[in-house]
Formats: structure tokens, C-alpha cells, sequence
């Protein structure tokens, strides 16, 4: 089949120019030859200018990943991406990290856009795009959602800056306010325990005070008496003594 289109060939290419079908090639190489000479003259060198050798504007460098510390989940969302000047953040298992390298996938308009600004934990475990899967809050997952969240996880350590973490739910500082309450309480019911037990021991200590002070009083007093006592008995042995001397 081949062999008879090429026979055709030649046949027709002598019919109509009168030349064999090599000398008909060369001339029509020669013809193309010619003519990209001739166009070079006219037409600028950057038409024919390589792509390779074309020169694209650098982009501005993306500044250093800045440490946030622990933030609230709305605050998160304020770097979402929609205020080109911050950095685009995105959280997995409560860890923040900084994907602004990344920003055709996580920016506005990219195929993950909608995880940027939040903890999107169970959406990527369970490739899911739905509203209500992007949460941190991953119980209930089976093993394999489990593991491919380690994935990501693994993914974005190696990959990306880890920039802050997400604050505990309201409810947990709560319980810890309530913790602390707790504690304070405590606190102050022993310091009134122990200010109490010092009441008791200072009042304990003047009470034994006052009993030794009345038992010393008492024994000053005794003293006293039977001093008083012995003087009299002294005296009227005195005047007995007088009385009989007189008598003689």
C-alpha cells in the first residue's frame, strides 16, 4: 500500500514539474531555506527569541515566618488569605503552621482554599469538603482516617513552618477557672482553719496566763495572811509575856 502511494507519488511530481522526485526535494528545501533567511530581515529578534532565554520578573520574596504564639480560632481566621499582607495560616490537630509558600493551593481561588484560617483536622482525614468537617475535632474517626491525617501531618512538619497553636475550647478554661476557684478556695478555708487554730491557742495561752497570774496572786495573798497571822500571835505571846513580868 505504501509502495503504491509512493509510486504515485513520483509519477505525479514528474507529470507536473518535469523533475525527478529528488531533485524536486532539493529544490524545495531550498526554497524553505531561502525563505527563513529572507523573513530574518523583517521580523524582530524577540519573535524568534528561545523561551528559555526570555526573562520573567523575579517575585518578591516571601517574608520570614513570624512566631504567633497560641491564638483563638477567630483570630486564625483573619489569615485566610483574604489580606494579601499576612502571612496564610492553616492548622492541623491544633499545630498552626505557615503555608504561605504555597498560596496557589491555599489562596483564594486555590483547590484547598477553603482549609486556610482554620484546624481543617477532620476534613483532611477524611478528604471531605464539607462545610461541617472543617473542624479540630477529630473523635469518632476510624483508623485509616486517622492514618491519613497523620500523613498530612507528617506532610506539613517536613514542609512547613509551625508558627503557634490554637487555644483550648471555651470549655476546658472553664474548667480550669473553676479549678483555679476551687484551689483559692481551699487556700482560704485553710488560712481561716489555721488563723483560728492561732485564736484558739493565743486565747488558750492568755487563759493560762490569767490562771497563773490568779494562782501567784493567791499564793502572794496566802503569804500575806499568814504573815499577818504570826505577827499577831507573836504580838499577844508578847503582851502575855508583859502581863506576867508585871504581875511579879
Amino acid at each position: 500500500m505504501v509502495l503504491q502511494i509512493w509510486e504515485t507519488l513520483k509519477e505525479t511530481i514528474t507529470a507536473y514539474t518535469g523533475l525527478s522526485p529528488a531533485a524536486f526535494f532539493t529544490v524545495l528545501a531550498l526554497a524553505f531555506a531561502v525563505y527563513q533567511v529572507v523573513s530574518g530581515f523583517f521580523v524582530s529578534d524577540e519573535v524568534h527569541r528561545p523561551r528559555s532565554l526570555e526573562v520573567h520578573p523575579e517575585s518578591d520574596p516571601l517574608p520570614p515566618p513570624v512566631q504567633l504564639g497560641e491564638i483563638t480560632e477567630e483570630d486564625l481566621k483573619l489569615y485566610d488569605g483574604s489580606d494579601s499582607k499576612k502571612p496564610l495560616l492553616m492548622a492541623i490537630k491544633g499545630q498552626i503552621y505557615d503555608v504561605s509558600q504555597s498560596r496557589m493551593f491555599y489562596g483564594p481561588g486555590g483547590p484547598y482554599a477553603l482549609f486556610a484560617g482554620k484546624d481543617a483536622s477532620r476534613a483532611l482525614a477524611k478528604m471531605s469538603f464539607e462545610e461541617q468537617d472543617l473542624t479540630g475535632d477529630i473523635s469518632g474517626l476510624g483508623a485509616f482516617e486517622l492514618d491519613a491525617l497523620q500523613d498530612w501531618e507528617y506532610k506539613f512538619m517536613s514542609k512547613y513552618v509551625k508558627v503557634g497553636t490554637i487555644q483550648k475550647k471555651d470549655e476546658e478554661g472553664n474548667k480550669t477557672s473553676e479549678t483555679s476557684e476551687a484551689k483559692a478556695t481551699s487556700a482560704e478555708g485553710l488560712s481561716t482553719d489555721v488563723g483560728e487554730e492561732a485564736s484558739e491557742t493565743k486565747a488558750v495561752s492568755a487563759e493560762g496566763l490569767s490562771t497563773n497570774n490568779e494562782r501567784e496572786a493567791s499564793a502572794v495573798t496566802h503569804d500575806e495572811t499568814s504573815r499577818g497571822i504570826d505577827e499577831k500571835i507573836a504580838e499577844t505571846t508578847e503582851k502575855k509575856d508583859d502581863h506576867d513580868v508585871a504581875k511579879e
